[in-house]
């Protein structure tokens, strides 16, 4: 099914999946956020094909998380910068790191965060800000917030539905 096709949803994941959930999006992000800005930058990095890039740059202008700025009048070229939507995607590109690492560096970990001080490997985790407890099932559920419709509503009655059976 395509994007066209799909219907809107109250699903903030699948909103998130629209518009950065294709591999080459969420790797320009990456670049990004460890600083690359330019066309011929993400190109050499990535290995992808210029048409590719270019949509995918769009999009991300687009949905607000890139800003596209001129550098060059002659010839006219662009470099692309993180705005604060893009910054507060961060953390989900740590999880993803943090996720590879543990399920599919098969051969060993290739790349990682350390801390600038030490040295030593970041081990992130997500947590509360409130309470500061780590985000797990043990301490968290899934709930319908104050403007959701009928397709959260239902998807929450199934959760509690299925858990009560066990």
């Amino acid at each position: 099914m395509s994007k066209s096709e799909r219907p809107a949803t109250q699903c903030p994941v699948g909103r998130t999946l629209e518009r950065v959930g294709d591999g080459w999006t969420l790797l320009i992000l990456r670049d990004a956020a460890q600083g690359l800005t330019r066309f011929d930058q993400f190109e050499k990095s990535l290995g992808v094909a210029p048409n590719i890039l270019t949509k995918r740059l769009a999009g991300l202008v687009e949905n607000g998380l890139l800003e596209k700025h001129a550098y060059s009048e002659r010839p006219p070229r662009y470099e692309y910068l993180l705005t604060d939507r893009g910054r507060d995607f961060a953390p989900v590109l740590t999880a993803m790191l943090a996720f590879g690492n543990r399920h599919f560096a098969l051969e060993g970990v290739a790349g990682q965060l350390v801390d600038r001080e030490t040295g030593v490997p970041a081990e992130p985790i997500m947590v509360d800000r409130v309470s500061g407890k780590p985000i797990t099932s043990e301490h968290f559920a899934y709930a319908p917030g104050p403007a959701a419709g009928p397709e959260v509503l239902a998807r929450v009655a199934f959760m509690a539905e299925r858990q009560a059976k066990g």
